[in-house]
């Protein structure tokens, strides 16, 4: 039995997940085009009617693939539940007002460290990452903000379909799909 809205369903799902305790329930893999697939795990920081938000610098391999081609997929997979959450749409990068608030509720380490990554770029060493972040610890010392950095930012999954699955006996798992149609969603059921 499923919600008639798939936000809703999904929203009961995690508070599901993170009830049994399953670790990182937030965490989902996302999957974004750039000359070849990519794939890669991230934490969902935000979900509601529009649809899933996640943070990012956006010159990393995950921005410019959805700077270029902003259609992706992510995926919810909390196998201990036997349960998976598959989310297809586009990605919409958030505004800096709209960004700003979570970056300065995550921790210290976290802000700095966001300066500091270059992220998917080629490090010379772990030196080099250590060196870069020990220099903007001193740039910002305890008791001052770090600022938001310009390449920071959070991206919204406007989905297109989600689907719900659940294992069953004999492999005759329960595939749910929600397609938006128009303004609404239509539910269908799939073979397993």
């Amino acid at each position: 039995m499923l919600d008639a809205d798939p936000m809703s369903q999904f929203a009961k799902w995690l508070t599901e997940a993170e009830a049994a305790g399953i670790p990182e329930p937030n965490a989902m893999v996302l999957a974004t085009m750039g000359e070849r697939p990519h794939a890669r795990t991230v934490l969902l920081k935000a979900h509601g009617s529009e649809g899933f938000t996640f943070y990012t610098n956006r010159t990393s391999r995950k921005g410019r693939d959805l700077a270029a081609d902003p259609r992706c997929s992510a995926v919810f997979g909390w196998y201990a539940l036997g349960r998976q959450v598959t989310v297809e749409g586009t990605a919409r990068q958030l505004s800096i007002q709209e960004s700003e608030p979570y970056y300065h509720s995550r921790s210290r380490g976290s802000q700095i460290g966001a300066w500091a990554s270059r992220q998917s770029a080629v490090l010379s060493s772990r030196e080099e990452l250590d060196s870069r972040y020990a220099e903007l610890q001193r740039r910002w010392p305890e008791g001052t903000e770090v600022p938001m950095p310009d390449f920071w930012r959070g991206y919204l999954i406007v989905p297109e379909a989600v689907e719900f699955w659940q294992s069953r006996p004999s492999r005759l798992h329960d595939r749910l799909r929600y397609k938006r149609s128009g303004g609404s969603w239509l539910a269908e059921r799939l073979s397993p």
